[in-house]
């Protein structure tokens, strides 16, 4: 264990007591976001995971937070997608598709449930991204996003330190992160507004809001963690570090609803 991770724990269980029974709090986003996508996600289930990565959370010592993340053998088949070719060796993974394209290598309607987590700040066309998982995905099937909020303290300081330093900065408050897993950060959708908007340009019932686990990245200083633990009791939901967001597909309007819409 680093002397990091050891602050992080002794801050954690200082602020957040029941984090001292089973390691995590109960605010915890990485089991929020996943236990409502398990609750989307049925044993039939196509799931897509865009930018799947190398499956770096094996490593996860919080094993409720660790298997809620593999939906591998519980449901039909993953399907793991990345600009990253070194994705391939993602052991939580069915299949793997190299993104070489503005276009996915899937069929129309193939997927149930696509996953998107923290990848959305790196893309450089959101509306493409949009489109791609709209004409993937089923009707009636889900699109989860997880991302930072750009309008957060933590996403005005991403964007004020250059692209060229987050890899040097990253691994000095975020020590289990490999520098190959540091990837430049664009946040060309990165509010409330901006999600609600695409969504709704590419047809999800969805639902965006702001929310904010516990400042694990701030455990460098404990004036810092006490500060961050403040925000997130304090913060407006427009302004919580995290955005999360659940869309569901609708179905394909017929020619007489198009008139209908555009009268």
């Amino acid at each position: 264990m680093n002397i990091l991770w050891a602050f992080c724990m002794n801050y954690m269980n200082a602020f957040y007591p029941e984090s001292r029974i089973g390691g995590f709090t109960d605010l915890d986003g990485t089991i929020t976001f996943y236990t409502r996508i398990g609750v989307l996600t049925g044993p039939e289930s196509v799931v897509l995971d865009v930018g799947c990565g190398r499956g770096e959370y094996a490593a996860d010592p919080v094993t409720v937070r660790r298997e809620l993340r593999i939906f591998r053998g519980r449901c039909a088949k993953v399907i793991g997608i990345d600009v990253d070719p070194a994705a391939e060796a993602n052991p939580f993974i069915d299949e793997f598709r190299l993104i070489e394209s503005r276009r996915w290598r899937l069929d129309d309607e193939s997927v149930d449930t696509c996953i998107c987590d923290t990848v959305l700040e790196h893309i450089e066309d959101p509306d493409r991204f949009f489109a791609e998982a709209a004409r993937v995905i089923r009707p009636g099937g889900h699109l989860c996003l997880r991302t930072p909020n750009v309008l957060s303290y933590f996403g005005l300081l991403s964007k004020l330190i250059p692209n060229k330093r987050h890899a040097a900065v990253l691994a000095k408050v975020q020590t289990d992160r490999a520098s190959e897993d540091v990837f430049p950060t664009l946040y060309k959708c990165n509010t409330r507004a901006k999600l609600r908007a695409m969504f709704r340009k590419h047809r999800f019932d969805a639902a965006v809001y702001g929310y904010e686990a516990e400042p694990s990245y701030l455990s460098f200083s404990k004036l810092a963690y006490a500060l961050g633990v403040l925000h997130q009791k304090l913060a407006p939901n427009a302004l919580k570090v995290s955005l999360m967001a659940f869309g569901r597909k609708l179905p394909a309007l017929t020619a007489g609803a198009e008139d209908s819409e555009g009268r």
